[in-house]
């Protein structure tokens, strides 16, 4: 059960034992006292009073747990109630049960001790006027039971309290439990894409490798088609092999920080497409969890990917914006850009998934001859 659930079920709980000594009451009041019926009458509307003002004001009270001004206003209303039908009706003293319980817990326990005995010596006065000699008696009564309410009361709304604490440290157990686990979730998943790219590394790329090789060897001017054709081939599956790897494996991460890591990406794509790539890093950068930094390094490879197959662009630059809120990241170019609804076709399906898996947002903004801008942020 959650901390705030915890403290709703005490809420009901109370809500019922209110109502049901509040409604008991009162109808003895109209049934067995022998006052007048306007007494009677008053008594009872005093008896509605409170049970409006618990259900208007009393309970949001309880649920704030302050202990502030309102609170105390709301109690002390909650008393001048009780004396008004104590005073028309003796017998209604018995919404002590609930009038006691209710002063402790919306007022601090020293404050609340004070209403307490007052509340009990309502009961003294009221005989003072009505009947003097019963005055001893009613005040001996009143400290006996003004005394055990108070101790009762305290030792039950220290219960409550403890067991609202404990809901709330099982919440954050649980979310700690959560948390350890997502991360070891993220670890497995970071370990096996490693070793997928160690497995491709070892056998497709060097396969593909030594194809290249055994062709050129046996036709090194490539004059046979087929072997030129199986050449190319085996050329654009090893480049397909490798970016496989580099989507894999964060090992550009592993010895370089996250900036460090954007700015090679941009040189090796500068060097590859001959575009100039420009890389400008704004805020103060600081470490982010593993796989954070791992979606958005690879969004700016897939990024500047786009770029060299797609974009035609004489030139590119990205922006790695450190905040408060989070990190963001903005890939663009000057090329053709694409139609409105065709960004996917760029192979941006991925980044999506990736960029969803640590609650970011990824935007693309592209027209036909106005290039294309990528965004990307994420909470940190």
């Amino acid at each position: 059960m959650r901390g705030g659930e915890a403290h709703a079920g005490h809420l009901l709980w109370w809500d019922a034992y209110f109502g049901v000594v509040a409604v008991a009451v009162a109808t003895a009041t109209l049934v067995v006292d022998g006052h007048a019926p306007w007494r009677r009458g008053l008594a009872v509307g005093a008896i509605a009073a409170m049970a409006v003002l618990h259900v208007a004001a009393g309970r949001r009270q309880i649920q704030r747990s302050a202990e502030d001004g309102a609170a105390l206003t709301v109690t002390l209303t909650f008393l001048l109630f009780y004396v008004v039908a104590v005073a028309a009706a003796p017998f209604t003293s018995w919404l002590l049960f609930a009038v006691i319980p209710l002063i402790f817990q919306l007022v601090d326990v020293r404050v609340g001790i004070v209403l307490a005995i007052l509340a009990n010596l309502v009961i003294p006065a009221v005989a003072l006027v009505e009947e003097p000699q019963t005055v001893t008696a009613n005040l001996l009564i009143a400290i006996i039971t003004g005394a055990a309410s108070i101790w009762f009361s305290v030792w039950i709304v220290r219960v409550i309290r403890h067991s609202v604490e404990r809901g709330r440290l099982i919440d954050e157990l649980k979310a700690s439990r959560a948390e350890v686990a997502r991360l070891s979730h993220d670890a497995g998943i970071f370990a096996e894409r490693a070793r997928l790219a160690s497995e491709i590394h070892d056998t497709l790329a060097q396969g593909f490798t030594s194809i290249v090789t055994l062709l050129q060897a046996y036709d090194p001017e490539l004059r046979d088609e087929r072997v030129a054709l199986a050449v190319r081939t085996a050329k654009e599956n090893l480049a397909e092999a490798r970016a496989l790897v580099a989507a894999l494996s964060p090992a550009a991460l592993a010895s370089a920080s996250l900036p460090d890591a954007v700015r090679r990406q941009a040189a090796r794509f500068s060097q590859e497409a001959g575009v100039p790539a420009t890389v400008r890093v704004t805020g103060t950068p600081r470490d982010l969890p593993m796989p954070v930094e791992v979606v958005l390094l690879r969004a700016a490879q897939e990024a500047l990917t786009n770029v060299r197959r797609h974009a035609h662009a004489t030139e590119a630059q990205v922006v790695l914006t450190y905040d408060d809120h989070g990190v963001h990241l903005v890939v663009r170019d000057n090329g053709r850009g694409f139609a409105s609804g065709h960004a996917d076709g760029f192979g941006l399906a991925g980044m999506r998934s990736r960029v969803e898996q640590v609650h970011g947002i990824l935007t693309v903004h592209g027209e036909r001859a106005g290039g294309t801008t990528v965004e990307l942020e994420v909470p940190t």
